[in-house]
């Protein structure tokens, strides 16, 4: 695997010095200030891998960008309305203009309105650490009784309704608002955030597409963009839903092996690939992620190396992001599966052999809490997952277990 970190830019609080120091080999970034829909210019690329490839002092880092995370999907093309052939369109561009950097790796995802939903971005662990956590209840209780999403009681059972009634006639008005900025808080580094009234205004906009029809988007989406990602020899992977499930009455259509396996077949191309999420996708019970990895494995291209801890034997139940080694997800047999299909790729000659693993999110811990790093994003927390999956990796590969491939 190759090691690589995630960086938002210049105004990101671990600085390219802090990843070198990590011991990291490449790079993981995206050009947040770009508005969706609109075309990554060569300059606006360039520029980003010149702030990579150098040190605050100007001296070379020797890190390179190797994986765009993310080149977003706009809402018009989600849904097929408004602007959306010119997003595709746009959309193809920047492809372009990202193979002609040299870029190889496009991360995307397909979620509607909102990318990852957490309750709570600093939940307090018994050892002091702080991690991200999801709470079914805290989420009954902002989409019944903060947004007043009028569908919101359909399909909730009454005992849960009760216990969010109870949990929100708790709160204080402060743990309210906060509770609200962490739902609709978007994706980490973009610059889209959301009030109530813009998030409900997005959700009218989903009322009569189903996940049937968003599936069809999403092909209509990669039968456009995958022939041009397979002739410029880039590698696409959609990025699974998180959590993975249904929220606020949205449709979730990337959140099981066979909704992976639809959309691999739908557009048959190795250019239509899996980011293998261990975090998202161990969140649900009855994902195999190392069978997932053996069974797709010539189709993933990116890895998300995190774990979580289901808090319940709820199919939507509580959660909160563990520590690498830690929670449901076997990380020892996932990434035994990992290399035993790089050896497989190797063997075959692909040229892309060696698949980017980033430590995904992290605990705060130690210096992280006065850092205040993106969410999920500390510099200590993502160290140590590193070094620990670094650890696996190191073991797994020695002669004296049977590895050295």
């Amino acid at each position: 695997m190759k090691q690589t970190w995630r960086w938002f830019g210049p105004q990101d609080t671990v600085s390219v010095a802090d990843m070198l120091q990590a011991g990291v080999q490449g790079v993981v970034s995206a050009l947040h200030h770009v508005p969706t829909g609109a075309v990554w210019t060569p300059d606006d690329i360039r520029a980003r891998q010149q702030e990579i490839a150098h040190l605050p002092g100007g001296e070379p880092s020797g890190l390179g960008w190797d994986v765009v995370e993310s080149l977003p999907v706009s809402e018009d093309i989600k849904r097929q309305t408004g602007e959306w052939r010119a997003h595709i369109a746009a959309y193809k561009t920047s492809l372009e203009h990202i193979a002609a950097a040299g870029i190889e790796v496009i991360c995307y995802n397909f979620m509607p309105v909102l990318d990852w939903t957490r309750t709570d971005l600093a939940a307090l662990r018994p050892d002091g650490a702080t991690c991200m956590r999801f709470d079914n209840v805290d989420f009954a209780a902002f989409d019944l009784f903060i947004l007043k999403r009028e569908d919101a009681p359909h399909g909730l059972p009454k005992a849960e309704i009760d216990a969010a009634r109870a949990r929100f006639d708790q709160m204080s008005d402060p743990q309210r608002s906060a509770l609200a900025r962490n739902i609709v808080c978007g994706l980490p580094g973009a610059a889209e955030s959301f009030s109530l009234d813009q998030l409900r205004d997005q959700l009218a906009l989903y009322r009569d597409i189903d996940a049937d029809r968003l599936r069809a988007n999403f092909i209509d989406f990669l039968t456009e963009v995958i022939p041009v990602a397979e002739r410029l020899g880039l590698r696409m992977c959609c990025h699974p839903d998180d959590p993975p499930f249904d929220l606020l009455g949205l449709p979730r259509i990337m959140s099981t092996e066979a909704d992976y396996q639809r959309i691999l077949d739908a557009v048959d191309s190795v250019a239509n690939g899996v980011t293998l999420c261990t975090g998202s996708l161990g969140v649900r019970a009855d994902n195999d992620l190392p069978g997932m990895m053996a069974r797709m494995g010539d189709r993933v291209h990116f890895l998300h190396l995190r774990n979580t801890t289901r808090e319940s034997n709820t199919p939507r139940g509580a959660f909160h992001e563990a520590r690498h080694l830690e929670g449901d997800t076997d990380m020892v047999a996932v990434i035994a599966a990992v290399l035993r299909e790089e050896a497989l790729r190797r063997a075959a000659g692909r040229a892309d052999a060696i698949i980017p693993m980033r430590p995904d999110h992290g605990q705060d811990i130690l210096d992280d809490h006065a850092r205040r790093a993106q969410p999920g994003y500390p510099a200590i927390g993502r160290l140590k997952g590193l070094a620990e999956l670094r650890g696996i990796e190191t073991a797994l590969k020695h002669p004296s277990v049977g590895g050295g491939a």
